[in-house]
């Protein structure tokens, strides 16, 4: 049986993607076609569970007046709605996904006020959907009237009740994240090369200064922490392993999502029981895969199977000394 699953999203959005060949700055372009999908972190970590085939609930803050996108994917998902409705329309965020360059271009728009109140009825959605041995993750930028350290107390309320916590954020929540105390501090992060460069306040030029910081973050007392690189795979890093996983995707339509996708994969294989190799792959592999898609899905489950079993695997040293697993 895989532990409950919860997500957080506080500042969803409704993505609309916009395909289009070539972009050119001050041209007019003709889209190849354009697809709306609800999305926010989250959300689009709740979705790629619930490909997977895990029961997830959802929750976080949405306006009342174009909640209809999120309830169908919701319904279609299987996906336990606890998000609140107030009132208002969720942002709109718009994305130029260029065919040539393979590469997204992101225009995100401000989203909902949320009020003390508000962040009061969430926190007793939690209470009600988090427990001891639940997973929940905290994603996502904030909303107007949040104050940045709600992450470090959110993470200290629900490590209270027994429940592990995974935060994909950036900016001052992250920053602000990273530094809280030892009792409001997440399970795992998934920091990217710049993140983990402006949290050690230094220069991250080799792979050797990234596991640095990496075990930097597990001293401090997070349990795992996953450093994105891009094209260059990520490091999974614990206080007692390092695993380097790299997986070159077939086909690349849009980057958009495939941050979430990777923080879904770590999800699955920590629910599911797996070990730090087990959560590399389904990680590099979830995000890989979905690079080729544009929405808040994943592929079939076989096509992502088949990629977890292609990543590649290295056990890393502070020394960088990389010794392959095939």
């Amino acid at each position: 049986m895989t532990a409950a699953i919860i997500t957080v999203t506080l500042n969803p959005a409704i993505d609309q993607t916009i395909v289009i060949d070539h972009l050119v700055p001050g041209e007019v372009h003709r889209a190849k076609r354009v697809e709306r999908s609800p999305g926010g972190k989250g959300v689009n970590v709740a979705s790629c569970l619930a490909d997977w085939g895990l029961r997830v609930t959802a929750t976080g803050i949405l306006g009342r007046d174009n909640a209809a996108a999120f309830d169908e994917i919701f319904a279609a998902g299987r996906i336990a709605d606890r998000f609140l409705r107030v009132p208002g329309e969720t942002r709109v965020n718009v994305k130029l996904a260029d065919l040539a360059a393979a590469d997204t271009t992101d225009i995100n728009l401000p989203g909902l006020a949320v009020g003390a109140a508000d962040l009061g009825r969430l926190r007793t959605v939690l209470d009600e959907v988090a427990g001891a041995g639940s997973v929940v993750v905290l994603a996502g930028s904030l909303p107007s009237g949040v104050a940045v350290g709600i992450y470090p107390d959110l993470c200290r309320r629900l490590r209270a009740r027994g429940a592990r916590v995974v935060l994909d954020t950036s900016g001052a929540p992250l920053a602000t994240a990273l530094g809280a105390d030892e009792d409001a501090l997440p399970d795992c992060v998934k920091p990217n090369r710049d993140e983990l460069a402006a949290w050690a306040g230094r220069r991250l030029e080799t792979r050797a200064d990234l596991l640095a910081a990496a075990q930097g973050l597990v001293a401090r007392g997070i349990a795992l922490v996953v450093v994105s690189m891009g094209a260059e795979g990520a490091l999974f890093v614990t206080a007692t392993r390092a695993i380097h996983a790299g997986l070159p995707p077939e086909r690349v339509l849009s980057t958009v999502g495939a941050g979430d996708a990777m923080v879904a994969g770590i999800v699955a294989a920590h629910a599911e029981g797996g070990d730090l190799e087990r959560i590399a792959r389904a990680g590099t592999a979830f995000a890989a895969t979905k690079l080729g898609l544009v929405g808040p899905h994943l592929p079939a489950r076989g096509v992502v199977e088949a990629a977890m079993a292609r990543v590649h695997l290295a056990e890393a040293d502070i020394a960088d000394r990389l010794q392959v697993r095939n």
